[in-house]
């Protein structure tokens, strides 16, 4: 199971979204400097930015662990070195390693588009990339805030914190502290080796963050006691591990998690991971396998050069390590051995349709994905249709986000959480957005009011966009969407029949989809 990668120059374009959208404005959306401060608990001092209007202010490209580079290559994140003086915090900082396919991608998609050069730029890469990004009131008053803490998808391989769609200013205006993490990503932030004691370096750059935003809310003016902990794609899928893990426990207490779930099924391949880097020291060695201490000193464009053929079709996941995580994923969220917390949880109406390349069919599908006879036979008695590429779309995207869903909506539930379970439907006008449905990432702008510049947006796409926004400030504050002059929207129910659609009209919907989660056993 894979997050969905797009596969032509117009889903691409759509799909910026979910993944790495690019954007000229790097520095925060018309923010200008009027000098705000920030002390940091370990006595930093950082100057920022205000918006235009003067309500919202932006601290950028703030450290919160030492770059993990030379020797804290596959380290776990160290504290960072205190600075001196006032230092500047008006800039996003370089994005963890990857590789500039993407960038290339969107040069690409611009072009088609009759977008002017330059339209599309690229971010620096480097592996001194593990910065965060807030966003607040200018005046948060004598109340503390309630914080809400953004992790990027990108299939844990791409993306980063500040990718347009995920700026923060709309949302603070709201009356919420937003924080943006990076975190390292592929081979770098989730390396087995058998020299190695940690390999989920990339989860516990997120533990870290979280760390430091416990020890620093206060100063920016939100609740340490108030973390709302938010990911989409991948980060959803992160924020179902940081959920199981002990280094994690009391550093959030609500989740948002939008468009995962697969990782319940995931098993841990830790052993796996192990021969996989054993592998990649002998490659880079050549005649005589690398030491963990010859990788540390080689240049990170080699390394990640390299593991493209070692690593070729590999999903860099965290796996069971002893040390981040003592149980799998699934074992954990089955049994209860996880921390009571509220949950926001949903998916949308067609994740993978923009994936799917025409001819592709359900029975090509399940004879590639599904062993098992017995769930074979019990897909082939639902009224499918195997030449229709939108009952493909509900079969994957049912077995990959929505059934893994509702089991986790389950599980916190009798936990003791509150649960609030949502679809997201909205498709844009014109035929282009429509033939795409709500793909994966379609909510994101809806979020964070931050809808790019070429999708049509009308005043229903606005009207959706502030009920949204207000559900997800309302529920960062109090574990609960809803409000007086808001459509209401009643708790998960355990029998998961019905979910708060979110679209030009919003209210309670059946969930049709309940045959597909019981076919495939889910």
């Amino acid at each position: 199971m894979t997050d969905p990668k797009p596969r032509n120059w117009v889903t691409l374009l759509l799909c910026s979204l979910c993944l790495t959208a690019l954007s000229l404005n790097l520095n925060g959306d018309e923010m200008h400097t009027t000098d705000p401060l920030f002390h940091s608990a370990d006595g930093g001092r950082y100057i920022g930015l205000t918006n235009a209007d003067d309500s919202v202010e932006a601290f950028l490209g703030v450290p919160f662990a030492a770059p993990p580079v030379g020797q804290l290559r596959w380290v776990p994140p160290q504290a960072p070195q205190r600075a001196s003086g006032v230092k500047n915090a008006q800039a996003f900082a370089p994005v963890c390693m990857q590789t500039p396919r993407i960038v290339n991608w969107y040069k690409g998609v611009a072009a088609s588009f009759g977008a002017p050069e330059g339209t599309i730029v690229s971010p620096q890469f480097n592996e001194d990339c593990l910065y965060l990004n807030i966003w607040k009131p200018a005046n948060t008053g004598t109340t503390p805030l309630p914080v809400l803490v953004y992790v990027h998808g990108g299939n844990n391989v791409a993306g980063w914190a500040y990718e347009p769609n995920y700026h923060g200013e709309n949302l603070a205006r709201r009356g919420l502290v937003v924080v943006t993490i990076a975190y390292r990503l592929g081979i770098f932030g989730f390396f087995s080796h058998p020299e190695l004691e940690h390999a989920n370096f990339g989860l516990l750059d997120q533990i870290a963050a979280l760390q430091w935003v416990r020890d620093n809310a206060a100063a920016l003016g939100g609740d340490p006691g108030n973390v709302t902990l938010m990911g989409e794609s991948a980060g959803a899928r992160n924020v179902e591990y940081l959920l199981a893990s002990l280094l994690a426990a009391g550093l959030f207490q609500r989740i948002i998690h939008q468009s995962n779930g697969w990782a319940l099924q995931l098993p841990p391949h830790r052993k796996a991971d192990i021969g996989k880097g054993r592998s990649l020291s002998a490659q880079l060695g050549q005649e005589k396998p690398l030491t963990i201490g010859q990788l540390r000193a080689l240049p990170a464009l080699d390394i990640l050069t390299a593991k493209d053929k070692v690593y070729a079709g590999h999903k860099f996941n965290p796996v069971v390590e002893g040390h981040s995580l003592t149980r799998p994923l699934g074992e954990a969220v089955r049994e209860g051995d996880f921390p009571v917390v509220d949950l926001l949880i949903g998916s949308n109406a067609a994740e993978h349709l923009m994936n799917l390349d025409q001819g592709a069919t359900v029975s090509d599908w399940v004879d590639r994905e599904i062993a098992d006879p017995a769930i074979r036979q019990r897909i082939a008695a639902l009224d499918l249709q195997d030449d229709s590429l939108h009952d493909l779309d509900r079969l994957i995207t049912a077995r990959q986000y929505l059934c893994p869903s509702l089991q986790l909506a389950a599980a916190v539930q009798q936990r003791g959480g509150r649960v609030w379970f949502y679809q997201f439907n909205k498709v844009r006008e014109g035929e282009l957005a429509g033939a795409m449905g709500a793909y994966h990432g379609a909510e994101l702008p809806y979020i964070f009011d931050t809808h790019d510049n070429w999708l049509p947006t009308d005043d229903k796409d606005r009207q959706l966009t502030g009920v949204m926004m207000r559900y997800w400030r309302n529920f960062a504050r109090s574990g609960d969407p809803n409000a007086k002059d808001l459509p209401s929207w009643p708790p998960y129910a355990s029998s998961g029949k019905t979910f708060q659609l979110l679209d030009t009209d919003i209210g309670q919907s059946k969930n049709t989809s309940l045959p597909l989660c019981d076919a495939l056993m889910l």
